[in-house]
């Protein structure tokens, strides 16, 4: 009891010294976790359909709280559906576009973490981007897609920043789909050279609509690209995936088809979504964090000498 009125005590008077909101003395008093829930949110998204979209997304939010979830993973550009021509009428800016904003609200309101994929607009720009935001609503890091496939130059612009979040649930990295697949695994390998828990990828995995997932099973291009920087640097990978059909663009009628992919540690493959155009669904996993002493370019020598 005594120890509980101390530390009571400490806060008061750090809160009164420092002139603290009480938004940043709920952060004193959030505690780092080692294992907690993440959840895949595997959703539909319909092209050009924004309100329906992020109707859906704020379910889905809401339904990984409710089931203990501390962070949930959305689609790439969740909110209008990728190369969709809509999104050069229909982006708005982070952090405080109408976008963005509704899920600010959806991570406030369930005190969760979101990491979602969504169309932004910058001045003359237009960004296939996607943000982490934390359970008090705040957008703490903001990634715009660099390796953008060269059908999408002329709706999306290119990013120029790779980055980390410090959070209680690890450091957490981000980057988009093909991203993953830059030459030389390079930009996977920064984010653990950054010292990145986990990556954290929304994506949007489409196929021909002449693809036979019987003849040739869906996934090998982000097994080869996620296997490898998971072993080599001891960290988590997930990259989720949106479903349903392609509807304007370059990929017309082509399908998104989950399959959605998930790392652990080591190279180990934890398990792989369901495929198909309808295969929405939200997958639940148990997330435990390693301690992860070395950085930087001496972190394969020190793995090496722990074998």
């Amino acid at each position: 009891m005594k120890s509980i009125i101390s530390r009571a005590l400490f806060i008061f008077v750090v809160l009164v010294v420092n002139g603290c909101s009480d938004k940043e003395a709920s952060m004193i008093e959030e505690t780092p976790l080692r294992n907690y829930k993440l959840a895949m949110a595997q959703m539909e998204v319909e092209p050009g359909k924004p309100e329906a979209n992020l109707n859906r997304a704020i379910e889905r939010i809401s339904a990984a709280a409710a089931n203990g979830a501390k962070i949930i993973l959305l689609p790439e550009v969740m909110d209008l559906g990728w190369t969709d021509p809509s999104a050069k009428s229909m982006a708005y800016e982070i952090p405080n576009g109408k976008t963005c904003l509704r899920l600010r609200d959806a991570a406030s309101r369930n005190k969760i973490y979101v990491c979602a994929g969504i169309v932004e607009k910058y001045k003359d720009k237009t960004y296939n981007a996607a943000v982490i935001i934390n359970p008090s609503g705040e957008v703490i890091l903001t990634h715009r897609k660099l390796n953008e496939l060269e059908i999408a130059h002329d709706l999306y612009a290119q990013g120029d920043k790779l980055n980390v979040a410090h959070t209680p649930l690890g450091t957490l990295g981000l980057y988009i789909c093909a991203d993953a697949t830059a030459q030389g695994n390079v930009l996977s390998s920064a984010l653990g050279y950054m010292g990145a828990d986990i990556i954290l990828s929304p994506s949007a995995w489409a196929v021909p609509p002449d693809f036979d997932n019987n003849v040739t099973p869906y996934g090998d291009t982000w097994r080869n690209v996620y296997q490898s920087v998971s072993k080599n640097f001891d960290l988590w990978i997930v990259g989720v995936s949106n479903v349903g059909k392609i509807e304007a663009g370059p990929w017309k009628d082509w399908n998104c088809i989950g399959s959605s992919l998930i790392f652990a540690p080591g190279g180990n493959e934890l398990l792989q979504a369901p495929y198909g155009v309808n295969a929405d669904t939200i997958i639940y996993v148990d997330i435990a964090l390693k301690d992860r002493p070395a950085r930087g370019t001496t972190w394969t020598e020190y793995w090496n000498r722990e074998k």
